[in-house]
């Protein structure tokens, strides 16, 4: 969804590209996406070079210097390379060890047999909740997305129906709920309260992902009825296996990365000493790329050792997993290319200028504020970072849970709309084997009602709290 860290977001910024007043700038944007959208829809452009083209042509409307342009692109495409790449390489690599060995089988089998019809909707949507909590959304969607393809597959339920709240679960969790990212720095920002927050956060979060997720799903899968796209299934494990691992040991090699991360945020907040020796511990192999390589090699000996795999066959498993995912690396790339493009003509900065002027109540326009610039960036983490910073000496007078409040709106706010200047979007186009327009009826509707109805709930709490 933004593929930045905390620490990126702290360096020093990129000097501006451009500065263009606003309206050639608004004109410029509206210009860039349109550039892309027509490319891929009309054109039938791999998303690829559309999301490199609209880029050019973004800082060419704004008025920018091609250099610098080019410049802004290949660093936003850098970055978020950096930053996803290797989780999704790394997660491709644990999703193919998991289907080889049997072990995505026996975790569909287990599901499959303990609920099947209308509860299966309800079941996904918990699992993607809880394995949220701790996680980037990126790492979520690699770990979830074997598992959802081959339930939709093998328990012939539409793709939507399943697919629709493991994403909702997801994404709520990354808009509202420490310790992600954006808002530890909400709350930091507008000095909240974090248990005050968090209580409240899992108060908003719970009929959110309910209405957005289950049931959202069942007119998702009415207006995108596709099939699981065969070439990012994992395909059943071979019969001629003598053995798979069991179910127990595989939940807790899938789980693995989840617990590392969520054992780092605790640290964290308990230890709340970054010179401590136990956070800088904790810091390390809680971190995305060092819990995810760690699953990985446990994996090769819980799952490809206990499924009877050779050293030259783990190997084997290794390679073939990456191949696929070389397209999807490329895309999220350049969509972040764009997104760094968007940041550094100044349209973030030109969206908080036009708002200082608003007379609107502090939560609702905490909520624009954060609705503008994550759709001028796509980016979650950047608009509730820049929200904060421009709300919160409106927070001075706020009592504690009103200050909660204005942290959980917004996260709200941060969600909305995601389009193709998002490496989310891509990122669930490509792993469902959607076409833009698909995406944009699912995953782009979900993310607006997930901001809506959260956003709304933040209004009606701060009522009667």
């Amino acid at each position: 969804m933004t593929g930045l860290s905390v620490e990126m977001l702290a360096a020093d910024p990129v000097e501006p590209i451009t500065s263009a007043g606003h309206a050639q700038l608004g004109i410029a944007v509206l210009a860039g996406i349109a550039v892309i959208v027509l490319l891929i829809t009309k054109f039938r452009l791999h998303a690829f070079l559309a999301l490199t083209i609209g880029s050019l042509a973004l800082g060419a409307f704004a008025g920018a210097p091609l250099d610098k342009a080019i410049t802004s692109f290949s660093a936003g495409l850098g970055s978020t390379v950096a930053g996803v790449g290797v989780l999704i390489a790394l997660g491709a690599i644990l999703g193919k060890l998991l289907a080889d060995s049997g072990g995505a089988d026996q975790i569909v089998d287990t599901i499959l047999a303990r609920a099947g019809g209308r509860s299966m909707p309800w079941a996904m949507v918990l699992i993607a909740s809880v394995i949220g909590l701790p996680l980037f959304f990126e790492v979520g969607i690699v770990l979830l997305i074997p598992v959802v393809l081959m339930v939709a597959k093998r328990g012939n339920y539409s793709l939507m129906r399943i697919g629709i709240p493991a994403l909702a679960g997801l994404s709520v969790m990354h808009g509202l709920i420490p310790p992600h990212p954006g808002p530890l720095v909400a709350i930091d920002a507008v000095h909240a309260n974090l248990g005050v927050t968090l209580a409240l956060g899992i108060l908003v979060a719970v009929p959110t992902v309910i209405i957005a997720g289950p049931l959202f799903s069942k007119y998702a899968a009415r207006w995108v009825d596709v099939p699981a796209p065969e070439k990012m299934i994992p395909q059943r494990a071979s019969e001629d296996l003598e053995r798979r691992p069991g179910f127990g040991v595989t939940i807790a090699t899938v789980l693995l990365p989840v617990v590392l991360m969520l054992a780092k945020a605790l640290v964290d907040i308990v230890v709340d000493d970054p010179e401590a020796t136990v956070q800088r511990v904790f810091d390390v192999i809680g971190s995305p790329l060092i819990a995810l390589l760690a699953a990985v090699l446990v994996a090769m000996f819980t799952l490809g050792r206990a499924a009877g795999f050779t050293k030259s066959r783990l190997s084997s498993t290794v390679e073939k997993s990456l191949a696929p995912i070389a397209g999807i690396l490329l895309i999220v790339g350049a969509g972040g290319g764009f997104k760094q493009t968007l940041i550094d003509s100044g349209v973030g900065q030109m969206i908080l200028d036009i708002s200082k002027d608003w007379s609107i109540p502090a939560l609702l326009l905490a909520w624009l504020i954060a609705v503008a610039i994550r759709l001028a960036t796509g980016s979650a983490t950047v608009a509730t970072i820049s929200a904060a910073g421009l709300v919160a000496p409106l927070a001075a007078d706020m009592s504690t849970t009103h200050t909660a409040l204005l942290v959980l709106a917004i996260g709200a706010g941060s969600l909305f709309f995601s389009h193709v200047n998002d490496a989310g979007f891509w990122l669930v186009k490509e792993y469902f084997g959607l076409s833009v327009g698909q995406t944009v009826k699912t995953w782009s509707i979900m993310e607006t009602i997930i901001s809506v109805v959260a956003g709304g709930l933040v209004l009606l709490l701060s009522l009667v709290i």
